[in-house]
């Protein structure tokens, strides 16, 4: 029985974990696990899985969960920690072999280094640890044997169709897109967007903030500055294409001009499972079979990075190195929370990144202090742009 940790139980890769683990009880133990506002569902969690281990970053909600685990006495031996100690402690916990990294941010980098520390296996699914960490988690990664195994759905497919082959045999990774939910739509219109209209994503079921950065296309962007990491392959190879029907999750196309593509329902609990069942496959309990002939047709198109020109700058600090990668993540990270707050437009995150970026000192080859010290300035600098 493989015995898993999960940063970020309560969001929507976790709770798809946890689903995955429901449907294997034989198979998966999940022996600690990490919240912060939902409490609730983090203590319904807490009686269904029994973890040794819970962590609250909130001091605050901590004090609310642990009411609540005082007044069921099956409950009362969990350990329970806070903060980024707590965060952390789930991660490298000594009684699990694979951490899934499903919280949301810049957060997830420094657990996720405690983990492979400790020379754990980790479902990637936090993709700013390798967006601003990449350099430094590939190389320690390599070094304590840790292997990472992409939970996203694009990088899945993109490890699944690399199996057996050489790394000189590629010549190029493509990752597909949907296009979110403002598809087709011209500058003109994205000047009026809300953020409803934004969340409305015509295929995947994901969190607020990964849902806005599919609107703007910045999350497609991060997932081609996280596969430059992943598998060691330059921005000049690596295309993005819009598929709408999100069926070819993503493709490889070989020197000798093969493209090998991996296809599915959009379910995120495939890949979740591919990655904690590595090497093996495993029966897919309630995901359902993709049938093609329902599906009809598969249509691909270019983007279009005029109208959502947060793809063009997560290539261009690819190409520009230091921790350029870093500031755009923390000033759209910053950008997307006040989207989702209603204090600025859909066109004012591109336009404040770039803002950031012009503004930015990069340091080149960064070791971690210098990451979090990009990271905290960048956020700085958004705030007093935008006077919050």
């Amino acid at each position: 029985m493989k015995k898993i940790s999960i940063i970020g139980s309560t969001g929507s890769i976790g709770r798809q974990s946890l689903d995955v683990v429901r449907s294997n009880t034989d198979k998966f133990k999940v022996t600690a696990i990490s919240g912060n506002e939902n409490t609730e569902l983090l203590f319904e969690q807490a009686r269904e899985f029994m973890p040794e281990l819970v962590a609250i970053y909130s001091e605050k909600h901590a004090l609310e969960f642990n009411e609540k685990i005082r007044r069921d006495p099956e409950l009362r031996g969990i350990e329970i920690m806070t903060g980024l100690e707590g965060l952390k402690a789930v991660a490298a916990h000594s009684d699990s072999s694979m951490l899934i990294t499903a919280v949301v941010g810049m957060i997830g980098l420094v657990p996720t280094i405690e983990a492979i520390k400790k020379g754990k296996d980790i479902a990637l699914s936090n993709k700013e640890t390798m967006v601003a960490g990449g350099e430094i988690v590939s190389r320690l990664s390599g070094s304590m044997g840790a292997r990472i195994i992409p939970v996203d759905s694009e990088h899945s497919a993109i490890f699944q169709c690399l199996n057996g082959e050489e790394k000189e045999s590629v010549e190029k990774l493509i990752l597909t897109a949907s296009g979110g939910p403002f598809r087709g739509r011209t500058s003109q219109e994205l000047m009026k967007v809300s953020k409803a209209d934004a969340l409305r994503h015509p295929n995947w079921e994901m969190g607020r903030k990964i849902t806005i950065d599919s609107a703007t296309l910045m999350n497609k962007g991060l997932e081609v500055i996280e596969a430059r990491w992943l598998f060691g392959i330059d921005a000049d190879r690596i295309d993005v294409i819009v598929h709408p029907q999100s069926i070819i999750h993503s493709m490889v196309e070989f020197k000798d001009k093969s493209v090998i593509a991996q296809l599915g329902n959009p379910d995120m609990r495939m890949p979740i499972q591919y990655a904690l069942t590595y090497p093996q496959r495993k029966e897919g309990k309630g995901i359902e079979s993709l049938d093609l002939v329902k599906v009809g047709s598969l249509t691909f198109e270019k983007p279009d990075c005029e109208t959502f020109p947060c793809l063009k700058l997560a290539y261009e600090v690819l190409r520009l190195g230091g921790t350029y990668a870093v500031a755009l993540n923390a000033a759209n990270e910053v950008l997307v929370e006040q989207f989702l707050n209603d204090r600025i437009g859909f066109y004012d995150i591109p336009r404040y990144i770039e803002k950031t970026l012009e503004r930015h000192s990069s340091i080149e080859e960064p070791g971690i202090e210098d990451i979090l010290a990009a990271d905290t300035w960048a956020r700085e600098f958004v705030k007093q742009q935008i006077a919050i």
